[in-house]
């Protein structure tokens, strides 16, 4: 039996869409100098950066101070929603944790506010795997840091 799950996090944003979208899609090794404790590089390995079907690679550091990995796909691109969709393919959290996982990063305006909108997928492989809460805060804190990176400039 699959055990499929959704998680969805929405944190508002002062810099607009479009630009963390066009951050993490076309400028994503940028993050890195960002927010250096949390994602040391984010490496291209195929295809064109941010194209559907390009292969990335991040380094970062998630829990415990121990550095992981995260090969992803792009796997859609959505400019009206400034939307991107990755899966992973490879790394600890499809390796070792999840039977699969994919993150997708949107925008919404709603009530004359802006947000940023993080959504995970994934399949844990029985009950005792929790859902990615933690992964979840991780991601939020990454999104305030790129927002308050972008409207300080």
């Amino acid at each position: 039996m699959a055990l499929i799950g959704t998680l969805i996090g929405k944190i508002e944003i002062s810099s607009g869409g479009k630009v963390l979208h066009d951050l993490l899609r076309h400028s994503a090794n940028d993050i890195s100098s960002i927010c250096p404790s949390k994602v040391h590089a984010c490496n291209l390995l195929s295809g064109r950066r941010g194209d559907v079907g390009s292969t990335i690679v991040w380094h970062f550091t998630h829990e415990d101070g121990k550095e992981q990995t995260a090969t992803e796909i792009i796997e859609e691109i959505d400019e009206t929603n400034h939307k991107i969709v990755f899966k992973v393919i490879e790394g600890e959290i499809v390796e070792k944790i999840y039977k699969a996982f994919k993150i997708t990063f949107h925008c919404e305006q709603k009530d004359g506010k802006q947000w940023g909108i993080w959504t995970m997928e994934f399949e844990r492989p029985d009950t005792s795997v929790p859902y990615p809460t933690s992964f979840m805060d991780y991601l939020w804190g990454i999104l305030k840091d790129m927002d308050d990176h972008a409207s300080s400039k």
